[in-house]
């Protein structure tokens, strides 16, 4: 039986759900991260994170794969966008315990929303809330308040 390798797609941000110029780069927090383009003012919107909407069946299937990289963003009690497939590109933020990035979900949307004024060069970065009952995942944030893994205390 032949074993087909499907490529892996290069990063990138879908124009139609970016409201900023972001770039991709490398990140010294993980891997790649999105980096602002141009300053980006306070409350504001940012980037919908996107992706196909899967049942929580499915969301524990994907999850324990031993995927390389996993982009599942719980969107409520039943619903999970994996932006892994069809992503908008926001599945790139990085994880901060001092974000400059907030989370807003409203009427089925997830929303990254400037916290403060982003300077043009800036990675921009999200806390995952993790929550502190399933496995620590450490962090490589760097904050000054950093808490040592991406999970809630």
């Amino acid at each position: 039986m032949a074993v087909v390798k499907v490529p892996e797609t290069k990063p990138r941000i879908d124009p139609r759900y970016a409201q900023f110029k972001l770039v991709i780069r490398r990140s010294r927090i993980h891997r790649v991260g999105i980096f602002a383009g141009e300053d980006i003012p306070i409350n504001r919107k940012i980037i919908e994170y996107t992706g196909e909407k899967i049942n929580r069946k499915e969301t524990l299937r994907r999850s324990n794969e031993q995927a390389q990289m996993i982009y599942l963003f719980t969107l409520d009690n039943y619903w999970t966008l994996d932006g892994a497939v069809g992503g908008s590109g926001a599945e790139y933020i990085n994880h901060s315990c001092d974000p400059n990035v907030r989370t807003w979900v409203t009427k089925g949307h997830i929303l990254y929303m400037s916290k403060r004024l982003i300077r043009k060069g800036e990675e921009l970065t999200v806390d995952y809330h993790f929550s502190k009952d399933v496995d620590k995942v450490p962090c490589f944030c760097g904050a000054p308040n950093c808490r040592g893994t991406i999970n809630l205390k």
